[in-house]
């Protein structure tokens, strides 16, 4: 063979290498990411799922995709979207209470990592928190098991108020646990509990269109997704018809909120996150023992209760 020949038949070959590993590198894995919500509203939750992931080694367009799926609070969507991102044949699903269900009834193979306020274990998503077993595993964070002591909170704030209004959404899968807890805790502090339900923006505006005509003492708004959702909305509406109002999250009080009392849900995305990259490597959710935060915060508006006269 002439020299040549043989340097054009290596830079043949060199330049096919390239070529060669490039069809045999793997797939970029696929996160299906289903919430019963909108996107806008969980913007701040969404980046620190993305922050969970990355702290596992994992960046959206670089080593790995998601695909979202919003029901914008219609529940009825999410056991079809669930199905369709099992026929995408998504590596995990991510996703909150309602979805988690939707997406368990869709799949008992494809990964899912919930993140949760209910009580998974109430709820059916798993058989135990140390011990998740099937396909499910996920984040906890404590909120379900606060409504009593938000109420006392409440209370230290504003003791002269006896009637205290408990705005909630029925269709959230424990509002009546919640409830359950707010009715057994508000005789030992003299309150009376006016039930108050709410599964819709206008219907929040109505709710407090009543609270004009009633005139509760103050106002607990009962955990949810819906309620976290709301959070611009009800923090206006409580400021302006002078009402203190206690919340679950801290991004109730940063939207203009008087205070909040609850594990940090920016923390349970994080962990949602760095589980899924986990997952990604490898892990079986059973082997993945369900996460509850152990850090709990009180945040005060101290503008908000100047505002109030507090």
């Amino acid at each position: 063979m002439k020299r040549r020949d043989f340097i054009a038949l290596l830079g043949g070959a060199a330049a096919a290498w390239p070529l060669a590993a490039h069809a045999q590198q793997p797939a970029m894995p696929l996160i299906g990411h289903l919430h019963s919500g909108s996107p806008n509203e969980w913007a701040p939750f969404v980046a620190a799922f993305r922050g969970g992931l990355k702290e596992a080694g994992y960046v959206e367009g670089q080593n790995v995709a998601i695909e979202f799926r919003w029901a914008e609070h219609q529940p009825d969507r999410l056991p079809s979207m669930a199905a369709e991102l099992v026929r995408r044949q998504v590596a995990v699903i991510v996703t909150n209470s309602l979805a988690g269900l939707a997406a368990k009834s869709a799949t008992t193979t494809i990964p899912i990592v919930f993140g949760s306020g209910a009580d998974p274990v109430k709820l059916g998503l798993v058989a135990s928190l140390n011990r998740p077993e099937g396909n499910v595993t996920g984040v906890n964070f404590f909120a379900n098991d606060l409504e009593a002591k938000r109420l006392g909170l409440l209370h230290e704030l504003v003791p002269q108020a006896a009637a205290v209004a408990a705005l909630a959404n029925p269709s959230f899968p424990d509002t009546a646990d919640r409830l359950r807890e707010l009715q057994e805790a508000a005789p030992r502090l003299g309150k009376q509990i006016q039930v108050v339900n709410a599964a819709t923006a206008s219907e929040i505006d109505a709710a407090f269109a009543g609270f004009a005509q009633r005139r509760p003492d103050a106002l607990i708004v009962v955990t949810g997704s819906f309620m976290t959702a709301r959070r611009y909305q009800l923090a206006a509406l409580a400021m302006r018809h002078a009402l203190p109002a206690i919340y679950a999250e801290r991004e109730q009080v940063l939207a203009g909120g008087l205070m909040s009392y609850s594990s940090s849900i920016i923390e349970a995305y994080h962990l949602k996150g760095v589980y899924t990259g986990r997952i990604l490597k490898g892990a079986k959710p059973a082997d993945l023992p369900v996460v509850r935060p152990t850090r709990l915060e009180l945040v005060i508006n101290l503008a908000a209760a100047k505002a109030l006269g507090l």
